[in-house]
């Protein structure tokens, strides 16, 4: 028998009709089975978890059968309670399926510390540019020493404490300057 012979036969248009309704029967099997594995339809709302801290989140998250990951801690943000959720992805008010991992971004337990820079010999205006650019504040209350510069650095003060260079301090932390009086020899 040909090829064209049995392309024409009885036999032949009984296997194509047999993998057409083999292939029906799978195509609405997968749509089935996808539907159910993939919780089709199902819609959780991811609740709004800013300002809570870590134990009030995770059991939050367990009643709605969601998980949590910590992905960063972001800079020190004082409007919001220490080591508490700052950002989540997804956002409150998406919706989600079983399970789903929430990432989450906390709030740091107090600003970054700053290294002290060794300012002593510069003048009053470099030293307040430097301090900062490093996020530190200098404050109004300048200490004056006998000294031959005027208005040039001779040292740092923290709260009435003597400052080194290579000391840490807490970001936004205010910094007096102790300077020359320009009266030494």
């Amino acid at each position: 028998m040909s090829v064209f012979q049995f392309v024409k036969s009885k036999s032949f248009f009984k296997q194509v009709a047999l993998a057409i309704t083999g292939l029906l029967v799978f195509v609405f099997i997968l749509k089935y089975w996808l539907g159910v594995t993939t919780n089709h339809n199902q819609k959780i709302q991811v609740p709004n978890l800013q300002k809570m801290s870590l134990t009030d989140v995770d059991k939050k998250l367990k009643e709605l059968h969601l998980r949590f990951e910590i992905i960063d801690s972001a800079s020190y943000n004082p409007d919001y309670p220490k080591k508490s959720v700052i950002e989540q992805s997804p956002e409150a008010g998406d919706f989600v399926k079983e399970k789903r991992k929430i990432y989450l971004t906390l709030n740091p337990s107090k600003y970054r510390d700053v290294t002290i820079p060794d300012l002593n010999g510069r003048t009053k205006r470099q030293a307040t540019s430097q301090l900062k650019a490093k996020g530190l504040n200098v404050g109004t209350n300048f200490t004056y020493v006998h000294d031959i510069g005027k208005d040039v650095v001779r040292g740092l003060r923290f709260k009435g404490k003597i400052l080194n260079p290579g000391d840490k301090l807490p970001l936004n932390s205010i910094v007096d300057l102790v300077l020359g009086d320009g009266r030494g020899n």
